[in-house]
């Protein structure tokens, strides 16, 4: 009786209309899309058989779990997408819930793309970051959600293999002189001719398997191509990839051997929190345990683990620029044929999967589950750093009554010494964090007795000034300048304010809001009100102004310490007979502090500016002495 009350419950909410779609649906593969009352998409599935998958929903509820029960009963309409295979379902899927975001699938947490480095198809071919792949015929190696280790993984490769990285369209009709990269052995300098296509392609073919993680491979290689170079006599090349196999030998040893046999796969580790889960992923290659990516994702109330990993390896492994043979879970999954076939048919042959019970693989799984949950903590740790960043936000617009949301916040400082080597900053926090790309530096023209006030003029008029020509004309400089912030923060008192409130006024800027935040009692003053304003002292609101302020200062002591350095060196090198305008910019380019120049070689030096090898030791002799 219970469940007939469960079926008329449904039977009533359900019309006649969709009655109807349900009686007319096909039996081919395909998507689905579940949407409310309103027409949100709430929910994205794909199917080997459309008819049977949907019409289960509808069906005795007593077997559906509480969080489709829960889908169901705000279901008012559906769609389908009919595909002409299974494994295109897989991939459309995928797409969809990464462009409705539905609240009922578990979906990965972060919004923006994870970058994949490519090797481009080109007769010479080079290394870039992207966020996006592409159907170009590229090589691609990703994603990778540690930005750091990638870049270190780049930065070997580039040393190792040294591929260009800049747009240049090669070959040229002319030869060019090298830049710098080829002077210190980043780059093979196809541009100027001095490497062939077959040589540049070898080293393109090494970074591709050192992206790719196949070290103990890639060492055979290089010992072979070595010992065939010592054959023929062609002794520096034998001497060259010598050094290249030592390098990569330290870099190997720190990969640790975990499993005896050479097949590659994935170990996944997960971790299940309140709303959110994180997925671990530990890449062996030839048995050598090559990188983990932690991959955090938003789960609806009920998921269980089994679904969750289901929807991660759809999401994950569509991405994805490989495809291990095997892949290792960290618990079942409903219906593995299913994914193994899909996965089978985007690497070209057998993928199996499977949850190990003993023995080294179950270790390799569990250390994976340790990672995700250690992953999971420090997620939700920077979770709660938003929320208070947040809150702070939401305080210093009520307790500065301010007229908008300070989403922008741009905050500006001034460093010198005694007037000279004058330098601003603008640092830029979105969301109470902060935006490094968007930071900017000056140096301060103004000439003639020190004049904090007139300094911080300049630096906001030059700031406000660019900003204004972007917007009348787009293509300046790429609009570095063209987005306004909601609130502009100067660093200094009621005297400051007022100089960032002529200068916007002077521009005919409105709608601005203005602060200065002084440094002794942390007083903020606004304009048109005589007394400061006072926070708490560990208010959310005055500790994030202060976060910021103390950004400003830091960026613009940076640089002018950066700048007093430059021209001591300049000046050195000016006592440095042989030393004229030309060699003396190219060694300030090169090395642009006087303890990495002192610190070279005359070697190193040589190398890197092309001053003849005995001048290069006059210079560093003269910098020791």
């Amino acid at each position: 009786m219970r469940t007939i009350a469960r079926l008329a419950t449904i039977d009533s909410i359900m019309h006649e209309a969709l009655k109807g779609k349900l009686s007319r649906l096909p039996s081919s593969p395909g998507v689905y899309l579940m949407k409310d009352s309103t027409g949100e998409v709430i929910y994205v599935g794909k199917a080997a058989s459309l008819r049977s998958r949907v019409r289960s929903y509808f069906q005795s509820i007593d077997r559906l779990s509480t969080k489709t029960h829960a889908l169901v009963a705000e279901i008012a309409d559906f769609e389908v997408i009919r595909t002409e295979t299974e494994a295109e379902a897989f991939l459309l899927e995928d797409g969809l819930i990464k462009k409705h975001k539905p609240r009922f699938n578990v979906r990965l947490r972060d919004d923006k793309r994870y970058p994949y480095l490519k090797i481009t198809k080109e007769p010479f071919p080079r290394v870039m970051i992207v966020r996006r792949r592409a159907n170009d015929g590229a090589r691609y190696f990703g994603p990778h959600t540690n930005a750091k280790a990638m870049r270190a993984t780049l930065k070997l490769a580039q040393r190792l293999f040294p591929i260009r990285t800049c747009s240049l369209t090669l070959p040229l009709r002319s030869p060019r002189r090298p830049c710098l990269n080829y002077q210190i052995g980043r780059c093979s300098a196809p541009c100027a001719g001095l490497i062939s296509e077959e040589e540049y392609t070898r080293l393109v073919n090494g970074a591709a398997m050192l992206f790719a993680g196949r070290t103990s491979g890639l060492l055979e290689r290089l010992r072979g191509e070595m010992l065939a170079a010592a054959g023929d006599q062609k002794y520096e090349r034998a001497a060259s990839l010598r050094d290249t196999i030592a390098s990569l030998t330290l870099a190997l040893e720190r990969q640790s051997v975990v499993l005896p046999d050479l097949i590659d796969r994935d170990a996944i580790g997960l971790a299940v929190g309140e709303g959110r889960a994180c997925a671990q992923v530990f890449a062996v290659r030839s048995g050598r345990l090559v990188g983990r990516e932690a991959f955090h994702l938003r789960i609806p109330t009920g998921s269980s683990e089994a679904e969750i990993v289901d929807a991660f390896l759809t999401q994950y492994y569509s991405s994805a620029s490989f495809i291990p043979k095997e892949i290792l879970l960290p618990t079942g999954i409903d219906d593995p044929e299913r994914i193994e076939g899909w996965l089978s048919t985007l690497r070209g042959n057998r993928v199996r999967l499977r949850v190990p019970k003993r023995g080294e693989k179950r270790r390799r799984v569990e250390l994976a589950n340790e990672n995700a949950r250690f992953s999971l903590k420090e997620g939700e740790k920077e979770d709660a750093i938003r929320h208070a960043e947040a809150a702070g936000l939401v305080e210093l617009a009520e307790a500065l009554s301010l007229a908008v949301f300070p989403q922008r916040i741009e905050a500006f400082d001034i460093s010198n010494t005694q007037g000279k080597e004058a330098t601003g900053s603008m640092v830029v926090f979105e969301n109470g964090r902060p935006r490094r790309d968007a930071y900017r530096r000056f140096k301060v023209h103004l000439a003639g007795k020190p004049d904090d006030y007139a300094m911080m003029a300049e630096v906001l008029r030059r700031r406000f000034s660019r900003g204004l020509a972007e917007i009348a004309d787009p293509t300046i400089a790429g609009g570095k300048f063209s987005e306004f912030p909601d609130l502009v923060l100067i660093d200094g008192g009621k005297g400051q304010l007022n100089v960032g409130i002529a200068v916007l006024k002077e521009l005919n800027i409105e709608g601005l809001e203005v602060i200065g935040l002084a440094k002794r009692h942390e007083e903020i003053f606004v304009p048109n009100r005589p007394d400061p304003i006072v926070l708490p002292p560990e208010s959310p609101s005055l500790l994030l102004l202060r976060r910021i302020r103390d950004e400003a200062h830091r960026f613009a002591i940076d640089y002018h310490r950066r700048l007093r350095a430059r021209k001591s060196l300049s000046s050195l090198l000016d006592e440095v007979p042989g030393i004229g305008p030309k060699r003396k910019g190219s060694l300030i380019r090169a090395f642009p502090s006087l303890d990495r120049l002192a610190a070279a070689s005359a070697e190193e030096v040589h190398a890197a500016t092309g001053i003849p090898l005995k001048l290069a030791e006059r210079v560093i002799a003269h910098l020791r002495g």
